[in-house]
């Protein structure tokens, strides 16, 4: 439920996707990040994503992704202009935070949005706002799931959708890893490690 509302109001509402736009999406083969990228393929946009692997790079493509880049070994702001023929891409979706901002500037197109919705490798640093001028009128956001779903009725109606889009087939979950709940630091250890992709799971 949160990360699927969370990719939800990332392609549906913080910037709504649609037919034609590209989209940068960072950590794609992370739990939301596997979602977002199938919710954004449903909304008609072409998804360039980054991961850190091989192995994760397939699993975007599985998801949907048109492009894949690995960031360990490639600029993604130069690939991403690349793939976009100089243009850049009208949003960015950025959990990482610290490591890929600046460059997650770089990818955007004139007027584009730079969705910060995470900080995994630690908070971004401070910044002086006439860069956003300088880089083609730039915009900023940094969502949380509460705000989008301030309402009953929004909280329902993100959640129907999700939910029915997985009951539908429409929507794929991965879940590679299950801890016992008495196994739960090491849970976060295989997180911390970024050994996992998709959901992760605690038994009772």
């Amino acid at each position: 439920m949160l990360q699927g509302m969370t990719a939800h109001y990332l392609a549906c509402t913080t910037y709504p996707l649609k037919s034609g736009d590209a989209c940068l999406v960072h950590a794609a083969a992370g739990g939301v990040g596997l979602l977002l990228v199938q919710m954004a393929k449903m909304r008609g946009a072409r998804v360039i994503a980054t991961v850190s692997t091989e192995d994760k790079a397939k699993l975007a493509r599985d998801a949907g992704a048109d492009e894949v880049i690995l960031y360990s070994s490639q600029d993604f702001a130069a690939e991403t202009k690349r793939l976009t023929g100089g243009k850049g891409g009208q949003v960015v979706y950025d959990a990482v935070g610290k490591t890929t901002f600046d460059r997650s500037l770089d990818s955007l197109a004139p007027r584009g949005m730079m969705i910060l919705y995470g900080q995994a490798s630690g908070p971004v640093p401070a910044m002086d706002l006439a860069v956003l001028g300088a880089k083609g009128s730039l915009f900023i956001t940094r969502p949380s799931l509460n705000a989008y779903t301030a309402s009953r009725q929004e909280l329902v109606a993100r959640a129907s959708d999700v939910l029915g889009w997985i009951r539908d087939g429409k929507l794929k979950m991965r879940m590679e890893f299950s801890f016992a709940l008495k196994d739960a630091a090491e849970a976060h250890r295989a997180l911390e490690g970024r050994k996992t992709t998709g959901k992760v799971l605690l038994i009772p």
